[in-house]
């Protein structure tokens, strides 16, 4: 009998053994997917595509991003939470991926099928206007809206996108309402302004920046903690009398939950090796973007915080959209 237990007891080690990806020491041994929940040409797919190259040549293996976008990064994300966890498709998430469930009933997944892996890089995000909009500066740009009666757009990258969560900083600290337009992407939220479809927006330095040098939009403020460091002359919010509107188009690596933890490590080791690059960290900040690397519980405790902190804000945008 005791003969019978141990073999069955080897048995199931052998078995355990089999089972277990074995490959973990030796991954990635094919092209890894880096899933983006808004079309190209905006903050989170730029930083992506500066992040899957760096992270590319440490793991020496092909790092493909690929452009979900939808329902304000719902698609995406549903997309990577529900992928195979074996370390080939990874979600390259921003705030919508901590605020969805705080704006949305029924998402296609709970936010404990997404594991955090590490933050990537945070691009200021600056409020730009269409140049026929008769405002330079915070203070006129809150007294044109407000003539506007509630008539003035505003652009997004879709719902729960960082620009939306501007618009109702805004409005709590200006009692100034929006039109707020929802397009796929920030590129296309952009166009929009620039197209005069819409009359603001916020949007990341690196989308807005070039058309701002190029007078195809007008700068108001940048709502981040400092200065653009690719272009110093735009002033924060803080400076012009309105601290509570402040965020920043942050954007960070998140994996299917049951991704094998030694794979989340080499990554985020991958991906914070690839930050410290000046390769690539001069890339990013040519552009105004702020590399962010970290460890795994350094983007834990950045998460929580910062759903905590927008989880008012969310719950008065969940209410407009009832």
């Amino acid at each position: 009998m005791l003969k019978r237990s141990m073999l069955l007891a080897a048995a199931s080690l052998i078995t355990c053994a089999l089972a277990a990806p074995a490959a973990h020491a030796e991954w990635p041994e094919r092209p890894i997917h880096f899933i983006v929940g808004f079309g190209p040409g905006g903050a989170n797919d730029l930083i992506a595509r500066f992040a899957a190259e760096g992270v590319g040549k440490e793991l020496k293996q092909t790092v493909v991003v690929e452009n979900r976008p939808g329902a304000g990064a719902v698609i995406g994300t549903a997309y990577v939470a529900h992928a195979q966890p074996d370390g080939y498709t990874f979600l390259v998430g921003a705030a919508s991926t901590i605020t969805n469930s705080l704006l949305l009933k029924d998402l296609p997944y709970k936010d404990s099928d997404l594991v955090p892996v590490g933050m990537i890089a945070v691009a200021p995000s600056t409020i730009v206007v269409n140049p026929s909009v008769p405002a330079s500066n915070m203070k006129e740009f809150v007294a044109w809206a407000k003539a506007q009666n509630g008539k003035a757009t505003w652009s997004t990258a879709g719902n729960g996108s960082t620009p939306e969560f501007v618009a109702e900083m805004i409005s709590e600290a200006t009692g100034v309402k929006f039109n707020i337009i929802p397009y796929k992407s920030g590129g296309a939220s952009v166009h929009g302004v620039m197209n005069n479809e819409v009359s603001a927006t916020s949007e990341a330095s690196i989308v807005v920046v070039p058309q701002i040098k190029a007078g195809a939009l007008k700068a108001v403020a940048t709502t981040y903690i400092k200065r653009i460091s690719s272009y110093p002359s735009i002033p924060t919010t803080a400076e012009q009398g309105y601290p509570t509107v402040q965020i920043g188009h942050w954007a960070g690596l998140y994996a299917p939950a049951g991704t094998p933890q030694p794979v989340i490590e080499k990554m985020n080791a991958a991906l914070q090796a690839a930050l410290r690059n000046p390769e690539v960290t001069n890339k990013l900040t040519a552009t105004g973007i702020e590399p962010a690397p970290g460890s795994v519980a350094d983007f834990v405790t950045f998460t929580k915080s910062e759903r905590q902190r927008l989880s008012d804000l969310a719950a008065n945008i969940a209410k407009t959209k009832k």
